[in-house]
């Protein structure tokens, strides 16, 4: 029997990082995104709420909490409600952190979980996207060879959060005919960070490149160790978390458009009056609506153990698509005003157009 139904948790979770989002991000949002910087004071902030060591084993430091997909869609979305860019930088070290503990070998969990349950705000991030044309997470150009005892990563990553702070990096490449997963150390000889991007959005969110030049991992760096993991899988946890966000930024904007077109006055009426007005505002609700439901039937499989590859997609693509075009009729709605910086939406328009190319910032 299906059911939309949130449990008393998930109903708390939610109130309460609404009540985070409104209060602490919504507010600070322009300023990060004008100043492209995030405050170290709201990153300690957002540590002390455990989003990430909430999920994570009492034997490594975390709550001990069972992993929620769906649970985590949920906070997600409200996060992106108030700010993509500070969502993303409060979840990045989930992404690491969640990956680690769900797939992880026995020595890769105490190596690593620690530190991201510590008191103070601490990040490692995963590397998937890559500079090229029609870039396929399945089918990365990074590549891992055998040399000798080890293995040589080489490539090129782009987009990887929070580089600038990270301790180590999860790098998903090629491996003989399969997919995989390398930490690396910031560290490494022969991995090369480099400058803060420059990007269209999440201009508050640091990004930068990476680049492997022969950079040297043991097989216990292989992350699940001498088998390897799911990536595949990891990534499809990582689609809904992008769908997630995608759904709270394309709430926001109808959350705001709806409240000005029922304000702003046009040859003697509001415009909320006109049908043409109305009846993309209400198109715009069914869409918000309809990318929930998508993305908690996808995490909804991830979390019964489910083969979720094709739920995954079909959400993030529903996504990506929806929240887009909703971005872009937010902009129309607001008319002039939609091109002015007196106005958020034109700042959610750039970030739904950065966030609809990108893979692997977030996860549930």
């Amino acid at each position: 029997m299906i059911s939309f139904a949130m449990t008393d948790e998930q109903q708390s979770a939610r109130a309460a990082l609404r009540g985070f989002a409104s209060d602490a991000m919504r507010p600070r949002a322009r300023d990060c995104d004008e100043a492209s910087e995030i405050p170290e004071a709201f990153l300690a902030q957002t540590w002390e709420l455990g989003l990430t060591a909430t999920q994570l084993p009492e034997s490594f430091g975390g709550y001990g909490a069972a992993r929620s997909p769906l649970t985590n869609a949920i906070v997600l979305e409200e996060l992106a409600h108030g700010d993509v860019a500070l969502a993303i930088a409060a979840t990045a070290p989930s992404v690491f952190a969640y990956a680690v503990a769900d797939q992880g070998s026995d020595q890769q969990r105490a190596a690593y979980l620690p530190p991201l349950c510590g008191a103070r705000f601490q990040t490692a991030s995963l590397a998937v996207c890559e500079p090229t044309p029609a870039f396929d997470a399945l089918a990365p150009r990074s590549t891992a060879a055998r040399n000798g005892k080890g293995l040589v990563l080489s490539g090129t990553k782009c987009f990887v959060p929070l580089a600038d702070r990270a301790s180590h990096f999860l790098v998903v490449a090629r491996h003989g005919d399969r997919l995989d997963a390398f930490i690396v150390a910031r560290d490494a000889a022969g991995l090369t960070i480099s400058e803060a991007e420059k990007n269209l959005g999440l201009k508050a969110l640091s990004t930068a490149t990476l680049i492997l030049d022969g950079v040297r991992v043991a097989d216990s760096d292989r992350l699940g160790g001498a088998d390897g993991a799911d990536v595949p899988r990891l990534l499809n946890h990582c689609r809904v978390g992008m769908a997630a966000v995608l759904n709270g930024l394309a709430r926001g904007v109808l959350e705001y458009c709806v409240p000005y077109a029922k304000e702003r006055v046009a040859f003697g009426e509001a415009i909320a009056r006109k049908q043409s007005i109305a009846f993309r505002l209400a198109e715009m609700h069914m869409e918000v609506e309809s990318m929930r439901w998508t993305i908690w039937k996808a995490a909804g499989e991830l979390e019964r153990g489910l083969d979720a590859t094709r739920s995954t997609h079909l959400a993030r693509t529903y996504a990506v698509e929806k929240a887009m075009w909703i971005a872009d009729h937010g902009v129309q709605v607001l008319g002039g005003h939609g091109f002015i910086r007196e106005h958020p939406v034109e700042m959610w328009y750039r970030n739904v157009r950065t966030l609809s190319v990108l893979e692997g910032l977030v996860t549930v």
